[in-house]
């Protein structure tokens, strides 16, 4: 499996696979193993011991705590980082862009409701496809003025799923 990894503003790919893993083609030695009773991992890289806190923020998002520093990390896997490049493909328009499906699924949760002001990046809509959930994030600040869509609820491709509008232009459209 394919994964894209950044941390500390350096992206690097781990292709993590039978034949063991590689970090940007570079074949390494590495094994991740709980240290039993506590919530650290003992990381074995190329040799060498590294304990490690890992704790989950978000869906692809982690803080690793190693040698005293946090390091915030966000991993994606080969399909999401598809599933964004698809929905982020135009954004050359002006104004932000209605949130919709990348393909057919069915909606987990909504993260936001009308009004709420939004950061690029931020989750909207956790939607899942083929056994695999997909948080589909703003593309840029916006502004909620119509949530279409609830949990539970199939969708279709190309359904819009929440409208947004610029910050500051309540009531315009």
């Amino acid at each position: 499996m394919r994964y894209h990894v950044s941390v500390g503003g350096r992206t690097v790919v781990v292709d993590v696979g039978p034949e063991g893993v590689t970090v940007d083609g570079k074949r390494v030695s590495a094994d991740l193993k709980p240290l039993p009773g506590t919530q650290v991992r003992s990381l074995l890289l190329d040799g060498a011991s590294h304990p490690l806190l890992v704790r989950r923020t978000g869906a692809g998002h982690w803080d690793l705590f190693l040698r005293g520093r946090r390091l915030a990390a966000e991993v994606v896997d080969e399909r999401t980082r598809k599933v964004r490049e698809m929905t982020s493909a135009s954004a050359k328009q002006s104004g932000p862009r209605p949130l919709r499906a990348p393909m057919p699924g069915l909606v987990v949760k909504v993260e936001v409701a009308v009004g709420d002001v939004v950061a690029p990046g931020q989750g909207l809509v956790i939607m899942e496809a083929m056994k695999m959930e997909n948080e589909l994030r703003a593309e840029a600040a916006a502004r909620v003025s119509k949530v279409r869509v609830e949990p539970g609820q199939a969708v279709e491709k190309d359904q819009v799923l929440v409208e947004l509008e610029a910050p500051g232009t309540e009531g315009a459209a």
